[in-house]
């Protein structure tokens, strides 16, 4: 490690200011159940009695501040082993209520959301939401809102049912699914929300909010009196077989163990872990010659995402190939976060295999802010790369705040090593800017890349932007909004890279309709590499839709313009449909051409899926998609039991042509049995 680097880690030894509790008058008394409520959907009197009640919402949108248009009351209990949150939804409508599978987007449905800060920091916490089927969506928050993971899954029951005067919904959460402050007299943050399609309300309990997860203005449940859990040890076993054509069948097993070393902190080791992905990365189009950044879908990678969502990502979970073996350990204690992981596996893109290990410390100050420390290496081949960096979310106010970054990197190279950038930035329910300045060093990439994710360096970079929602909610007009961004760079040496302008405006009318159109304009800069002279590219785009505000959706889109010398087309179409209440269609559509076009990058690209429901935990999902440029066509099959959802299932899968991104269907038929047990 250089001297530089040294000096860099030393700074964040210097002792901070603990965080202060927020001034909330939000606050519930927590009360212990006599015995617990059964998870049915129903609300019943005798269940709830004596239960703490929140009530008188206050809309977050269209209109801050005002009361809820239609009554909601939550209620909580907890015992030795959960929390319990019951809502009582008052709507003289049917509820919309169209989305079944998990972590689906369901604030496009009338549904409910309890938000947990279970340790008080006023910055992370869990969220778990629920519509009005009882399908589960959860997630985690970090830097009170600013990043909001939506991969994390976690075991947890819930249950809806109508009443005469709209809908309920019953929800238990498992202490063991959560981290938390444990102890007499302990104070969670917490906060209930509400969205409903038809009219584009969304409201909470405790407001009025900057924004929907802003952890540090939520409210605050008092007086818990909670113990350890029991139970500290979680095995998740998997067995997983294959039979593929023109292939010998394989079998493999592996097992993940989740330790919980206090309530707030855990350890997870993982042999042969369980990466098994059915369904393949999506095709699409990409003219911008710089490479996709694809979503993390392994489990094992997905236990603190959330905590390395920086601008400069020094941490790129999918760098990592297959792992032999790997452990971590996450968690707080007192302003303290932890995240660590290491992992032997191979490198993406390389035969040899390498040993990543990645460190983050974070540090709360300032009421919701923190700054942190985060490290990452891979050592292949007896060489090192990686970064050492410095970041820091402040919040000033309750729209003003700040993120940057300082970072160093080592590998091979011995300058353009350093990267670092400042973004102060306003932030309210409907606006948002930030001007930005970011350098990143000329060798910075070669380095950082062998475990983060960087498109681009040798860089001195302007940028801001702007965003504006207009709630119009009259006549022919629901909402307008307007977003504009500029930015510049040029190379370490001063000569000028590249500049970009980004103008659009997005209209949703009072009939379902919307309509959104665009523009933009960017020069790109001869540099040997991806640029081979001067580039100067725009594109035009317009989209209209039409949205029942339940599942039922359709969308066209046609972008044309200029793009590194050839004149393109982009047709663009999506639509969404529930055949029954159990079986629902989507399809989309990218038509790209390009005139002249030399490489022959002109093509079709189809997605198609198809879910049926038979239960909540009994399914079959199909996945079809062509790509007409690379000859690669998927076809993949999924037949899903959760007997302990969301992690035991038994899963019987079929797949063709599977490959890479961007490559050529290979895989004939393959067939795969796989079951996952939770002990």
């Amino acid at each position: 490690m250089t001297a530089s680097t040294i000096a860099l880690l030393s700074l964040f030894s210097v002792t901070l200011p603990a965080a202060a509790a927020p001034d909330s008058g939000f606050v519930l008394r927590a009360v212990r159940a006599a015995r617990a409520p059964l998870i049915d959907g129903d609300v019943a009197e005798a269940e709830w009695a004596g239960a703490a009640v929140a009530e008188y919402f206050i809309q977050y949108e269209p209109l801050r501040g005002s009361p809820s248009e239609f009554a909601t009351q939550a209620l909580v209990l907890y015992d030795a082993a959960h929390l319990y949150v019951a809502f009582r939804v008052w709507d003289p409508e049917e509820p919309t209520a169209q989305l079944t599978r998990r972590d689906a987007e369901l604030e496009n449905d009338d549904a409910v959301v309890v938000v947990l800060d279970s340790h008080n920091d006023h910055r992370s916490a869990y969220y778990f939401m629920t519509n009005a089927l009882g399908t589960q969506a959860d997630g985690r928050v970090a830097n009170d809102g600013r990043t909001v993971d939506a991969t994390w899954d976690a075991p947890w029951r819930s249950a809806a049912a109508r009443a005469e005067y709209g809908w309920t919904v019953e929800i238990a959460i498992p202490l063991t699914s959560i981290k938390y402050a444990a102890g007499r007299d302990v104070t969670w943050g917490i906060n209930f929300g509400r969205s409903r399609r038809r009219t584009f309300e969304v409201s909470f309990w405790a407001g009025p909010l900057e924004h929907q997860f802003r952890v540090s203005q939520g409210g605050c449940l008092v007086g818990l009196d909670i113990a350890p859990p029991a139970r500290r040890h979680q095995l998740i076993a998997y067995g997983l077989s294959r039979l593929q054509e023109d292939a010998r069948g394989e079998w493999q097993a592996g097992a993940d163990l989740r330790y919980a070393l206090t309530p707030e902190l855990s350890a997870y080791l993982t042999a042969n872990p369980d990466f098994a992905t059915i369904e393949a990365d999506q095709e699409q189009v990409n003219l911008t010659r710089f490479e996709l950044q694809l979503p993390e879908k392994r489990p094992f990678f997905l236990e603190g995402a959330e905590l390395f969502g920086q601008r400069i990502r020094t941490f790129y979970s999918r760098r990592i190939g297959e792992v032999d073996a790997g452990g971590q350990a996450l968690g707080k204690a007192g302003p303290w976060t932890l995240a660590t992981l290491v992992a032997h596996g191979e490198a993406v893109g390389d035969t040899a295999s390498g040993t990543y290990a990645v460190g983050r410390f974070q540090r709360d100050v300032f009421g919701s802010s923190n700054v942190a420390l985060t490290l990452a290496n891979r050592r292949l081949d007896g060489e090192n790369r990686g970064s050492a960096g410095l970041d820091a979310t402040l919040f000033f106010t309750k729209t003003l705040g700040m993120t940057a970054q300082l970072i160093e990197s080592w590998g091979p190279y011995g300058r353009g090593t350093w990267a670092y950038f400042i973004r102060p930035a306003y932030d309210s329910p409907t606006g948002h800017f930030h001007v930005r300045y970011t350098h990143l060093g000329d060798r910075f990439k070669d380095h950082v890349n062998a475990v983060g994710f960087i498109r681009d360096d040798d860089r001195r970079e302007l940028d801001s932007a702007l965003r504006r929602t207009f709630w119009i909610q009259r006549g022919t007009f629901e909402r307008l909004e307007y977003g504009s961004n500029y930015n510049i760079y040029w190379s370490q040496r001063g000569s000028l890279r590249s500049w970009q302008i980004d103008q659009s405006v997005e209209v949703e009318f009072r009939n379902r309709l919307s309509m959104e159109a665009a523009y933009r304009e960017e020069f790109k800069a001869e540099d040997g590499k991806l640029f081979q002279k001067d580039f100067r590219n725009r594109e035009f785009a317009l989209e209209v839709g039409y949205n029942t505000r339940e599942y039922q959706s359709v969308q066209v889109g046609y972008r044309f313009g200029r793009n590194f010398d050839s004149d393109f087309s982009l047709w663009t179409a999506a639509a969404a449909y529930k055949l029954t209440p159990q079986l629902s269609l989507e399809y989309e559509l990218e038509r790209l051409t390009l005139d002249p076009d030399p490489e022959d990058k002109s093509t079709w690209i189809h997605v198609v899926r198809a879910n049926q429901f038979f239960t909540r935990d009994l399914y079959l999902r199909l996945f079809f998609q062509a790509n007409t440029r690379i000859r690669r066509e998927d076809v993949q099959a999924v037949f899903v039991y959760r007997y302990r959802p969301p992690f035991g299932t038994f899963q019987l899968a079929y797949q063709h042509g599977t490959a890479e991104l961007g490559q050529p269907s290979e895989q004939g038929d393959a067939l795969f049995l796989k079951l996952t047990v939770v002990l």
